[in-house]
């Protein structure tokens, strides 16, 4: 037996990220270790669950690796829902673009993948959508799925059918290196106050919007969003509205969740703010006036890990043995499938895709925060 067969990897972050690689690591008959200070805090908690590389107008790199990720997630929720026994959540329902002009819609980066509807067509796909809207994007192969209350549940739930252990409100304050610089363990603040020293070969950092606290090199930093979801009469919402700065995202049993925010310059601030609330209200008024009248269910916020371009960090760290899954933006649900995949497979020793860890490495661009 190996050395790294007989010490843990170690996930550090319990959020949608850090239990997609646990749980893939655990499936390849690796033993996992998970250190969580808070899951409920994690941004997979708090996403809409779009799948939608085309409606939110990926381009490049990210576009491809998001297409890559969707093809991946039917395959990908099976085996979470085999090994947990709950289910996902996971609905191909399609994503309406609306547009004010057809210029807008022509112009629109993804504008290809899409079937273009008029104002009449638009109306059959979202009945009562705003009169502002006049054309849209109908992205069939974009859909949802439910992650703040099936996914993450199912995932949790299939990590401990494997075997995979979880130091749960356990905080990691520090990574410990060896005389060559590469890392030899992580020092841990447990739930009770006490600190040790965790040895390991190998790591995860999966920390989210807090990844930068650990890793100062790394360029991620929080943006802050809001949201907010309704319960709308069933089956009155089929498609996922991707508006301008609002989208509405409508679950099986007619709970519409409605977001969000994208505050830059608010850092870790918790906490729901007035304009934040005001700003989702209007933009569902705009698209869906109707739903101004439905009563809302619950308000939340969350902590997106960005980066200067948007795109995550995969791959090796600046720390030798450590390993990136982090700063996904707003397209972590997206795209945990082949985060999870890819890591890993870098982890087992397989390198099938080394054009995604060359293309997202931590060091393409400057350590300066924008």
């Amino acid at each position: 037996m190996s050395q790294t067969e007989r010490t843990p990897t170690l996930i550090l972050g319990g959020g949608l990220m850090g239990l997609a690689i646990a749980h893939q690591l655990a499936r390849r008959g690796m033993a996992v270790r998970v250190i969580s200070r808070k899951r409920r805090e994690a941004a997979g908690f708090v996403a809409a669950g779009m799948l939608a590389p085309h409606a939110e107008g990926l381009s490049g790199a990210l576009l491809q690796l998001g297409q890559t990720s969707l093809e991946l997630i039917p395959r990908w929720v099976g085996q979470i829902e085999v090994d947990s026994g709950l289910s996902c959540g996971l609905r191909a329902c399609g994503i309406v673009v609306p547009f004010r002009s057809d210029g807008e819609r022509t112009q629109y980066p993804t504008a290809r993948y899409g079937l273009e509807l008029n104002r009449v067509e638009l109306e059959q796909e979202l009945p009562g959508i705003g009169p502002s809207w006049s054309s849209g994007l109908l992205f069939e192969q974009d859909g949802q799925i439910d992650n703040r209350r099936q996914l993450m549940r199912a995932l949790e739930r299939a990590c401990v059918s494997l075997g995979v252990q979880f130091l749960e409100g356990s905080h990691v304050k520090d990574i410990q290196r060896d005389t060559f610089g590469a890392l030899s363990g992580v020092v841990m603040k447990s739930a009770e106050g006490d600190e040790c020293l965790l040895a390991c070969q190998q790591a995860v950092l999966a920390c989210g919007a807090w990844s930068h606290q650990l890793i100062p090199e790394l360029n991620v930093f929080p943006v802050k969003g809001q949201m907010l979801s309704l319960q709308g009469p069933r089956e009155t919402l089929k498609r996922v509205i991707f508006g301008p700065g609002t989208y509405m995202v409508p679950r099986e049993d007619g709970l519409v969740v409605v977001g969000a925010t994208s505050e830059r310059h608010a850092g870790f601030e918790e906490g729901l703010t007035p304009d934040g609330q005001k700003q989702l209200q209007a933009g569902l008024e705009s698209l869906l006036p109707a739903a101004a009248g439905w009563p809302p269910m619950e308000r939340w916020w969350g902590f997106r890990p960005c980066t200067p371009d948007e795109a995550p960090l995969l791959g090796e760290s600046p720390i030798p043995r450590l390993w990136l899954a982090c700063g996904h933006h707003r397209n972590g649900v997206l795209l945990a499938a082949i985060t999870a995949q890819i890591t890993a497979e870098a982890l087992s020793g397989i390198n099938t895709r080394q054009d995604c860890l060359d293309e997202f490495r931590w060091d393409r661009f400057t350590k300066a925060h924008p």
